[in-house]
């Protein structure tokens, strides 16, 4: 499901990176602590993963780290439309 990572990297980057930081996101880059996702930005791409995915992303979810890196979110994404199935 690599069209996952397509779809949240470009959310990711349209709305959180500048055009200096684009560069450096890699799948394993972890959001937060590079600086690219604050709590605001955290909320706003879960509102975003919740509408684009048609999934429930709860606070445990933030918890966990699922939410760390374009991978992490991918992960999360794929589980939680899979158990919708």
């Amino acid at each position: 499901m690599g069209d996952i990572r397509v779809v949240v990297r470009r959310f990711i980057v349209e709305n959180f990176a500048s055009e200096e930081e684009e560069q450096y996101i890699y799948d394993n880059t972890q959001l937060q602590a590079a600086g690219i996702l604050d709590s605001l930005c955290t909320l706003k791409l879960m509102s975003f993963l919740q509408q684009q995915f048609d999934i429930d992303v709860e606070l445990q979810d933030l918890d966990s780290g699922r939410l760390a890196s374009i991978e992490t979110i991918e992960r999360l994404v794929e589980s939680k439309t899979a158990a919708k199935v």
